[in-house]
């Protein structure tokens, strides 16, 4: 971590063990003695502790937190069992018919409605209707309990709104009041062909997290999309990623230089059913929408905040810190001073163990020179 390297490039003063000790108590040193005092100095495995405490604290905030077994006696078991045959044998296949019928019928609509019709302001108008209607449908297939707080967003230029991340499935809930046009990672298979076919059609604008020039163009997009007056309410998920909605990581400031109202949006997940938090690295979106289906329930609560804007002499970092804050604090969630983007290009295993095959012949030829 870039923070173990700067601790260990910074020298320190470092007071003896023998400085608080009694004179009279002090041995006579030999070689051998300095040698071992020198082998037990403690600030390289203190600077190797320092790492390993930061890189646990980067982790936990993209680890699920599975709940706590309830099913361990003889009395409980049979109910468990008994919800595992209800909720797979007949939620899931409901939930699955209802997302199908969902799909079929926006297919019917939309692509007609997308290639027919000419008027662009009545088809726009249209299609953010179908959008909001399919985000609808997937929330019902995980009998959604979602409770929203605040003043429903409006259309108008000059302002983004923004919020924490946990899911793809923010998105989604989020569309079925709003149709937002979000910022969002290009992504393989069946939802990038969404992506480019369905969610285009709301303005939508997609990046290549790998791709350096990418990021001039994304920029330009975003300002231009927040200037347009007929252009839907800008969504970004600053974090860049997903965190398992118990911390916030670090806000890229982008979504702070449009020069316009930023509208803070704060989600948090009851995990009284199931959790919410999707670990891209581990399971794919497809089988994390299958947990979701096979729960009793995702409930969620959201709540609009009110609008900020740049203050006098304050920078754009300092505004989205200040943004974060009042994310955090309505969501309940714990702030941590890690960029997100770590998540995805963090040292290898291989160079982890490198590093500590180097330490551990340091500590082998100090103990062969004493």
């Amino acid at each position: 971590m870039a923070s173990s390297s700067v601790a260990g490039d910074i020298e320190l003063d470092r007071p003896n063990l023998e400085d608080y000790l009694p004179s009279d108590s002090l041995p006579q040193e030999s070689p051998r003695n300095l040698h071992l005092r020198d082998l037990l100095d403690i600030s390289p495995v203190l600077t190797e502790a320092a790492g390993a405490i930061v890189d646990d604290s980067f982790t936990r905030c993209f680890k699920s937190n599975s709940p706590e077994p309830w099913n361990w006696n003889i009395y409980l078991f049979p109910l468990w069992c008994l919800g595992v045959v209800i909720r797979y044998g007949i939620l899931f296949p409901l939930r699955g018919l209802t997302l199908l019928v969902g799909w079929l019928a926006f297919f019917a609509a939309f692509f007609p409605v997308h290639f027919l019709f000419k008027g662009q302001k009545l088809r726009s108008k249209i299609e953010r209707k179908l959008v909001e209607m399919m985000c609808s449908v997937f929330v019902a297939s995980w009998t959604g309990v979602i409770k929203y707080h605040g003043p429903r967003p409006s259309t108008r230029p000059h302002q983004v709104f923004v919020a924490n991340h946990t899911s793809m499935i923010d998105f989604i809930i989020l569309e079925q009041m709003t149709a937002f046009a979000v910022i969002m990672q290009k992504h393989p298979g069946w939802v990038g062909f969404i992506q480019k076919t369905i969610l285009e059609s709301v303005g939508c604008i997609w990046f290549n997290r790998n791709d350096l020039k990418d990021r001039e163009v994304v920029a330009k997009k975003l300002r231009d999309h927040v200037q347009h007056p007929d252009s839907n309410p800008l969504l970004i998920f600053p974090e860049g990623t997903c965190v398992n909605n118990q911390y916030t990581v670090m806000f890229k400031k982008g979504a702070f230089e449009l020069g316009c109202a930023v509208c803070p949006i704060a989600i948090k997940y009851n995990k009284i059913f199931v959790d919410a938090f999707w670990n891209s690295k581990k399971q794919s979106f497809t089988m994390h929408l299958v947990r979701l289906m096979t729960s009793w329930a995702v409930v969620c609560d959201v709540w609009y905040l009110e609008p900020q804007y740049l203050r006098d002499g304050e920078t754009a970092i300092e505004f989205a810190e200040r943004v974060r804050d009042m994310i955090a604090a309505r969501a309940g969630l714990k702030k941590v001073p890690w960029d997100g983007y770590l998540k995805h290009n963090r040292p290898s295993p291989k160079h982890t163990e490198e590093k500590q095959r180097i330490f551990a012949d340091s500590v082998l030829r100090r103990l062969e020179e004493s």
